[in-house]
């Protein structure tokens, strides 16, 4: 189901998909908007439960809605708004989350400047990017200047 005002390929969970989402079916990829301050919480909101759903620890639960509360907040302050799906890998010792999160904003022109700890484009502390990275065990940024960013963001919690 799309909302209006929401990017086309958004998934809004109804009822039915929340239920489940608590429960023990299947965990499908869900993606949601992130074009407003309220987006920012609901994907906050969004990305707690996956973890709680994957079975992560706590610690790892925090880790993992740091990472994409950075995230999300990048795409909406730099990349003007965007989406961020949240998906369920799994291999044979673990079960994972994975964060997607893509905007059609200016790009990142350097990358490894956009990473080091204390760069900034605000009036932010400079660890978002950085930051986030360290929080995940696998950590991948595609962009191109004038073409929007896509990072991609993994932790798995090994069974």
């Amino acid at each position: 189901m799309t909302g209006a005002g929401e990017p086309r390929g958004t998934t809004v969970l109804g009822d039915e998909e929340r239920r489940a989402a608590n429960g023990k079916a299947a965990a499908r990829p869900a993606t949601y908007a992130v074009r407003s301050e309220q987006d920012l919480l609901t994907v906050r909101h969004a990305v707690r439960a996956a973890t709680r759903r994957a079975g992560f620890s706590i610690v790892d639960q925090t880790r993992v809605v740091t990472a994409a509360s950075e995230l999300a907040r990048n795409a909406y302050v730099h990349g003007g708004g965007g989406t961020l799906t949240i998906d369920y890998p799994t291999r044979r010792d673990a079960v994972g989350l994975r964060l997607t999160v893509t905007d059609d904003g200016p790009g990142i022109d350097d990358v490894p400047t956009a990473l080091a700890d204390g760069y900034t484009t605000g009036s932010g502390l400079g660890h978002g990017l950085g930051g986030a990275r360290r929080l995940m065990d696998e950590f991948d940024i595609r962009t191109e200047v004038g073409g929007g960013t896509t990072v991609t963001a993994t932790r798995w919690a090994v069974r």
